[in-house]
């Protein structure tokens, strides 16, 4: 299994209450936009999804309804990383179950293994499932880098580890990657503002927070790339570079639910110890997309 193109990072809705809890029609909906507006792949329970503070049965739930609104139109992907091994192996398990067709394990967060942990962490987690798995860097957020020669030591232990998303920011070690695995890893930009930069140097796609909101732009942007069209594709995307970076001006995915409110397709509610995007992002957020909308 190969994945190339859009695979959105799902937000998950919640509702306005006491306890947060998931906007099931809300969630259902994006799902079935995701998928209408042509991505590959959809991905629920990542940190998009504010995966730190769902229950282990919301997750699998996020999970059944995704497969069943894209049985036969897209797949899936579920975030199933941990900073446990052990919790890593089980959430994966039991994602696949739950109708998952690969899983994305993240690099564990805080403890900050050494090399040799890391890649030991990710053979194990890879062996107890028996679907393509996805690593995930993002040294931002965890605190750890995956080395490139780590990545190549997991592949070569675990034929089931096809890709890997590059959450780094920089787009050299994304060409480390091409140079040491070639077609041997497939490459996903993590960072929706060097999508076409990755892109030329190898990467495949995205996995992206901004296809929530702009799945068909955010598409085009990955098909015109991977078909060699890179005068359209390059102009695809640094019309969308604004809207990428008002993204991330306050912790996401406040600000990707801040948008999705102002459509009026959920609440920008997030649960603790996130908070809402500020009333001056909001703003911002406004002027940016309704500019991209009239571009």
């Amino acid at each position: 299994m190969t994945f190339t193109g859009t695979l959105t990072a799902l937000v998950t809705p919640f509702k306005d209450d006491a306890e947060r809890s998931i906007d099931w029609p809300a969630y259902e909906a994006l799902c079935e936009a995701q998928v209408s507006g042509g991505v590959s792949a959809l991905v629920p329970c990542g940190t998009t999804g504010e995966s730190p503070v769902l229950e282990d049965e919301e997750q699998l739930e996020l999970v059944r309804r995704a497969a069943a609104i894209a049985k036969g139109r897209a797949r899936v992907v579920a975030g199933t990383g941990w900073n446990s091994t052990k919790k890593t192996k089980l959430a994966s398990q039991k994602a696949v179950k739950a109708g998952a067709d690969a899983v994305m394990i993240v690099a564990p967060y805080y403890n900050k293994p050494t090399q040799a942990g890391l890649v030991e962490h990710f053979v194990a987690a890879a062996r107890s499932v028996d679907v393509p798995v996805i690593v995930y860097n993002i040294p931002g957020r965890t605190g750890i880098d995956l080395a490139a020669d780590s990545l190549a030591a997991i592949a070569e232990a675990c034929p089931n580890v096809v890709a890997t998303k590059e959450a780094t920011g920089n787009v050299l070690r994304a060409q480390e990657i091409a140079i040491k695995l070639g077609e041997r890893m497939t490459v996903l930009s993590g960072d929706d503002g060097l999508t076409v930069p990755m892109m030329a140097i190898g990467a495949k796609g995205v996995i992206s927070v901004t296809s929530n909101l702009l799945p068909r732009e955010v598409s085009e942007v990955t098909r015109l790339a991977l078909a060699g069209q890179w005068d359209a594709a390059r102009r695809a995307h640094l019309a969308l570079v604004p809207v990428h970076e008002v993204m991330f001006v306050e912790s996401n995915p406040a600000p990707v639910k801040a948008a999705l409110a102002l459509q009026g397709r959920m609440l920008d509610v997030v649960r603790q110890p996130l908070v809402r995007a500020s009333d001056g992002a909001r703003s911002r957020i406004a002027k940016v997309v309704e500019a991209y909308a009239k571009r």
